[in-house]
């Protein structure tokens, strides 16, 4: 059953509800838009703030539904629990329903992390909205949390080694599917939040 359980976790995470709302609302392809991701960033930039708080909490809720579901029909044990929050991230990010391209699944870290660790997570959301507040950029914000989400996740609930990796392999995927948004902010390019579609002049 956790075997069968994991695949669900990949299967919920790889639904990729922004590329999905953008397409019912607008007949349009988000992939094709602003950056090109389908994550809640990305629609909020392109389709409006509706659609994009949407996506962010459709993310959030995968990510936290596919950890419950193995807590309670699984394994409740912390390396079966970890095991599927890792999952679920992944099939954010390589969704087989668009070719394994998918988002940077920040929101889907957020989701299973809010189930697997609420405290860390809620300590390192504050930094993520102080860095983003301080810089405007959303991407260094996930960047700095995901970082330190690791440290906080030890420091708070000093947990089993199974979610201390999770947490750790989690922050290191978040920073790495960055990438381009580090060569971004380097370069002095990358994207100023707005909170709402950009108006055209």
């Amino acid at each position: 059953m956790t075997i069968l359980l994991l695949l669900a976790a990949y299967l919920i995470g790889g639904i990729p509800f922004g590329y999905l709302l953008v397409r019912w609302r607008t007949g349009e392809d988000v992939r094709a838009k602003g950056s090109g991701n389908i994550g809640a960033t990305n629609v909020l930039r392109s389709s409006g703030r509706a659609l994009g708080m949407a996506t962010l909490l459709l993310d959030i809720a995968k990510g936290w539904v596919a950890v419950w579901l193995m807590a309670r029909y699984g394994s409740a044990e912390p390396q079966w629990t970890a095991l599927a929050g890792i999952v679920v991230i992944l099939g954010h990010a390589f969704p087989v329903m668009l070719r394994f391209q998918g988002g940077k699944a920040v929101a889907s870290f957020v989701g299973a992390f809010a189930y697997l660790a609420p405290l860390p997570l809620l300590a390192i959301t504050i930094v993520f909205v102080a860095v983003v507040a301080a810089t405007r950029f959303i991407s260094l914000g996930s960047i700095v949390g995901a970082g330190l989400f690791p440290f906080a996740v030890w420091m708070i609930d000093h947990p089993d080694t199974p979610l201390v990796l999770a947490a750790l392999a989690g922050g290191i995927f978040i920073i790495w599917r960055h990438k381009a948004n580090i060569g971004r902010l380097r370069a002095g390019t990358e994207n100023v939040f707005r909170f709402g579609k950009k108006k055209a002049a």
